[in-house]
């Protein structure tokens, strides 16, 4: 009987049909990859072959000092990030304290103000003529800054804090993910040898956990390399802060894709780092995955500390921030039926939700031909190399966004002139598509990484199933994956596009003339030291910003039963 059935149940009918579709999914895939590719492969040949070559004197001159300043802002960041991350997310997994179930998401909060905004409103509080100092000087008799010493929030020590403040979570949310799978079975065994439940940590829950860590670290130091509103605000010498100078002050755009080009050398070890971090992660299981978790019972007061190491994070993460800029923005309220104010908001929602959308179609495009021809390597290889957009900094891909829409834009010029007299002008760069474009190729990573784990749960029997009903490929996908992954579809559209309301280094270089966004508009402002003009529109960032917030908790929270 089996050799009967197994004809019938094989998959030779439906590879001819998939074998007519392959140029068409290929073609779309690749040419995808190219795009994709096309601002590395520009900000290379800028930096090889500049108009004008001064890599001498970069390298002499302010190079040293870029590359310094990044790889102290990172190493500090990094390292308050692992610190907050990781302590917090052991407590909300393992321990029981006041306030355990409303720090499990809460903690992810500060994942809602962009950096920049949050740099700003600090500085505002803590700078000598903020209402912490005036305090300070009219309670204790004070006349002058040199009656008394107050530490200063725009130097580098104040860009790490305030990094630390919003990047944390990274580290939070995989490190607990990690606690969460994390066999109870090893750390019982652990107990039961002698350990204390901090020894048990040390030695067990952290080395387990050390792959997500790192995996959290590298992407806490892509976030910090790729700021630009933080460390241009507090004067601090990065290279981010250094291509923008370089390109928009100086007019060199080959110092700038040099700049852009040691950028992505950076980038390339934390992505190496990642990959090496993921590949060892895979050797821990967890067998007993849905057995209830034991928390560790506490004293009164170690519980209440534990309750006070997780609020200080959110304390002056968001709620600090958040109630002074709501305060603020009440007194601007204004502000929101001003026409430039309505026309920055429509710029913003415009964009990202054009950038969403079309992020979400190339995502399934490419997770879909993968399923397709999941035996085919090359396709595999096209999908990464969409996802190389993630790692590059806002600023860095400008400069690639534009060279190759500039060629294209002067190349159809010179032939519309030549032939017919005329001149088309600019046609994609100088225009809100390479926006658009620039948004698509940073955030592909995002939406193509939802869109592939959710169809990745759907069974090739659905497939087959369809197949065998008549149904094409296209119509297979419209009719039957869509509607199952609709869920991971829509996690997908808001992340994007919540990226891209935030995203200020890339929007600040491509804009159009006399074209603003939300994020621009608040940059500004805030950089003529008038931060509470534009708080209503931060505060709306920052209030679209909680949606993700929500769904990362949610998801976290159900890979595991809790007690």
């Amino acid at each position: 009987m089996n050799t009967a059935v197994e004809p019938v149940l094989s998959a030779p009918r439906i590879r001819p049909q998939l074998r007519g579709l392959m140029p068409g999914w290929y073609g779309i895939g690749w040419g995808t990859a190219i795009l994709v590719m096309l601002p590395v492969l520009a900000i290379l040949w800028l930096a090889l072959f500049p108009t004008e070559n001064i890599w001498p004197h970069l390298a002499s001159t302010v190079l040293p000092v870029y590359i310094k300043s990044t790889l102290i802002l990172m190493a500090g960041t990094g390292a308050l990030s692992v610190a907050i991350g990781v302590g917090t997310a052991w407590l909300v997994t393992l321990c029981h304290f006041p306030g355990r179930r409303v720090f499990e998401w809460a903690l992810l909060l500060p994942f809602a103000i962009p950096a920049y905004v949050i740099a700003y409103l600090y500085t505002d509080l803590l700078e000598y003529a903020g209402p912490i100092q005036g305090l300070l000087r009219e309670l204790f008799g004070w006349e002058s800054a040199r009656d008394y010493w107050f530490p200063e929030i725009r130097s580098m020590g104040g860009a790490i804090l305030m990094l630390t403040l919003v990047l944390y979570p990274y580290v939070y949310l995989l490190a607990r993910a990690s606690f969460l799978e994390q066999s109870m079975s090893i750390r019982d065994a652990s107990r039961m040898l002698g350990c204390t439940p901090w020894q048990s940590f040390i030695r067990v829950s952290l080395p387990i956990a050390r792959p997500a860590i790192a995996v959290g670290l590298s992407l806490v130091s892509m976030e910090t390399i790729n700021d630009f509103g933080t460390v241009d605000y507090f004067a601090v010498k990065s290279m981010t802060a250094g291509i923008y100078d370089a390109w928009l002050n100086m007019g060199n755009v080959g110092a700038a894709a040099q700049i852009a080009s040691l950028m992505m050398i950076f980038v390339v070890l934390l992505i190496t780092l990642e990959r090496v971090a993921r590949a060892r992660s895979r050797q821990y299981t967890s067998a007993d995955r849905y057995r209830t978790i034991e928390r560790y019972r506490l004293t009164p007061g170690r519980a209440w500390m534990c309750t006070l190491a997780c609020t200080l994070p959110v304390l002056f993460g968001f709620l600090i921030p958040f109630v002074r800029l709501a305060d603020m923005s009440l007194a601007h309220l204004d502000q929101f039926a001003e026409n430039n104010f309505l026309d920055y908001a429509r710029n913003s929602f415009t964009l990202s939700v054009s950038s969403a959308l079309l992020a979400l179609t190339i995502a399934i495009v490419l997770a879909y031909s993968k399923r397709l021809y999941a035996n085919r390597p090359s396709l595999q290889i096209a999908a990464r190399m969409s996802n190389l957009g993630y790692a590059l900094p806002g600023a860095v891909l400008a400069i690639g966004v534009i060279v190759p829409l500039a060629a294209f834009d002067n190349g159809v010029d010179a032939f519309m002139r030549s032939h017919f007299g005329i001149s088309t002008g600019l046609l994609l760069s100088g225009t809100p598509f390479a926006l658009v474009f620039a948004y698509c190729v940073r955030f592909l990573a995002v939406s193509g990484g939802s869109v592939d784990s959710s169809l990745g749960k759907v069974t090739p029997n659905m497939d087959m199933a369809a197949r065998s009903l008549g149904a094409n490929s296209l119509r297979t996908l419209r009719e039957v994956h869509l509607p199952l992954i609709k869920g991971g579809l829509l996690t997908a559209v808001l992340v994007v596009f919540v990226d891209c309301m935030k995203e200020l280094p890339a929007t600040l270089i491509l804009r159009p003339f006399n074209y603003d966004t939300l994020a621009t508009f608040v940059y500004q402002y805030a950089s003529d030291e008038r931060i509470e003009q534009c708080s209503p529109a931060a505060l709306l960032i920052v209030l679209v910003g909680i949606i993700p917030v929500i769904l990362l908790s949610r998801t976290i929270t159900a890979t595991r039963a809790s007690s």
